[in-house]
C-alpha cells in the first residue's frame, strides 16, 4: 500500500449511505441528482480548475479526498475553489503503478481525482471501476474515460482584467458543458466565475463581455480563449 493510504482506510467504514455525494451549488444543475452518483467515473476531459471545483462539494462536507498524479497541483487554487487540504491525500507521480494506487485510495477515500498519463487498457479499468463499485466512491478523471457515466468540459472562456495587452487577470469566465449516460444523457450547461476576483466559484452572467459561440465536441472539450 503506498505510503499514508494506511492513515485513510478507516475512513471507508465512516461512508455514510448516502447514493451522491454533494458539489457545490453553483454545479448542482450539472448533475441529474444535484452531485456525484456514488460508483460512478466523471470524466473531466481538459482537467484543470473545473476537475478541483467538482471535487470541492464533497471535500467541503467532509468527505476524504485524494489527487493523484498531478505534481503540478496548486494547492491554494484548490483551497480557493473550497477544497479542504487537511482531508486531501496528494500522490504526485505513482508511474506505472497508478492503477494499484487509485484502487488502495478508492478502498479509503469518498473521492478519488487522477490524471492517468494515458487511456486504461480494458483488464485495467475493468480493475479500477471494480474496486469503486464495491467502495461506493466516485473517481474523478482529469482527461478522458471511455464508458464515463458523466462528463464535464469547458467550452469557452474568457480572463477579465486584461484591456488591450495590459492590466491585471481578475477572474476567468466560463461556459460548462456537461453530458453523460442513462439519466445523464440530456445535455446540461453552465456559465461561471472559475476563478472569480476572489478565487472561489461563483455564478457568471452570460450576456457580458461579448463571448463568441460556445461549440460542443462530443469528442472531447471545445476551448475559445478571447482577449478580455
Amino acid at each position: 500500500m503506498h505510503p499514508g493510504i494506511s492513515q485513510v482506510v478507516v475512513a471507508s467504514a465512516a461512508q455514510t449511505c448516502d447514493s451522491v455525494l454533494p458539489v457545490l451549488s453553483v454545479l448542482r444543475d450539472l448533475f441529474p441528482q444535484g452531485g456525484l452518483q456514488r460508483g460512478s467515473v466523471v470524466a473531466v476531459p481538459g482537467g484543470g480548475l473545473l476537475s478541483l471545483a467538482i471535487v470541492a462539494g464533497a471535500s467541503a462536507a467532509g468527505a476524504w479526498c485524494a489527487v493523484v498524479g498531478q505534481p503540478e497541483l496548486g494547492v491554494r487554487a484548490a483551497v480557493g475553489v473550497g477544497v479542504d487540504p487537511g482531508r486531501m491525500l496528494l500522490v504526485g507521480a505513482p508511474g506505472e503503478r497508478w492503477p494499484q494506487v487509485t484502487a488502495a485510495l478508492l478502498d479509503g477515500c469518498e473521492l478519488v481525482l487522477i490524471c492517468p498519463p494515458a487511456q486504461p487498457a480494458p483488464h485495467v479499468k475493468r480493475h479500477v471501476e471494480g474496486t469503486l463499485q464495491r467502495a461506493g466512491g466516485v473517481l474523478v478523471v482529469a482527461g478522458d474515460w471511455a464508458g464515463a457515466q458523466a462528463r464535464l468540459w469547458v467550452a469557452t472562456q474568457q480572463w477579465a482584467g486584461m484591456s488591450q495587452g495590459h492590466g491585471r487577470l481578475r477572474g476567468r469566465r466560463v461556459h460548462v458543458l456537461a453530458t453523460g449516460r442513462g439519466a445523464a444523457a440530456r445535455p446540461a450547461q453552465r456559465w461561471l466565475w472559475l476563478p472569480g476576483p476572489d478565487g472561489g466559484v461563483t455564478p457568471a452572467d452570460p450576456g457580458i463581455g461579448g463571448l463568441a459561440a460556445p461549440t460542443q465536441d462530443d469528442t472531447g472539450p471545445a476551448v475559445a480563449v478571447i482577449a478580455g
